[in-house]
């Protein structure tokens, strides 16, 4: 089992950056992909992006459109999401999640374990 903290989330202009974390603990770092996810109450849960156990691949949704880098440090036991250009349409809550044995998928269903989420809100 592994437990996952975010963390970074808050409140940002239009066009500013924002970098969220997300701290793992329990079982091998390394046995899990992991991804973000995004919710607001007006939709369900959308993926944001993935990376592979090792870090070597790393998957986004359209819309990210080169404004977002997933990236994980294996001897920290973290994954980033460095998310520039942010837009008041990103604003959600935005969760991570680990995927044993995965290698990085779309797919909230795929997903072992998640954190309890981190607000952000990006005003224009």
């Amino acid at each position: 089992q592994v437990q996952l903290v975010e963390s970074g989330g808050g409140l940002v202009q239009a066009g500013g950056s924002l970098r969220l974390s997300c701290a793992a603990s329990g079982r091998t770092f390394s046995r899990y992909a992991m991804g973000w996810f995004r919710q607001t109450p007006a939709k369900d849960r959308e993926f944001v992006a993935a990376i592979s156990r090792s870090g070597d691949m790393a998957y986004y949704n359209d819309f990210v459109n080169g404004r977002f880098t997933i990236s994980r440090d294996n001897a920290k036991n973290t994954v980033y999401l460095q998310m520039n250009s942010l837009k008041p349409e990103d604003t959600a809550v935005y969760y991570c999640a680990a995927d044993e044995l995965g290698s990085g998928s779309s797919y909230y269903g795929d997903y072992d374990y998640w954190g309890q989420g981190t607000p952000v809100t990006v005003s224009s």
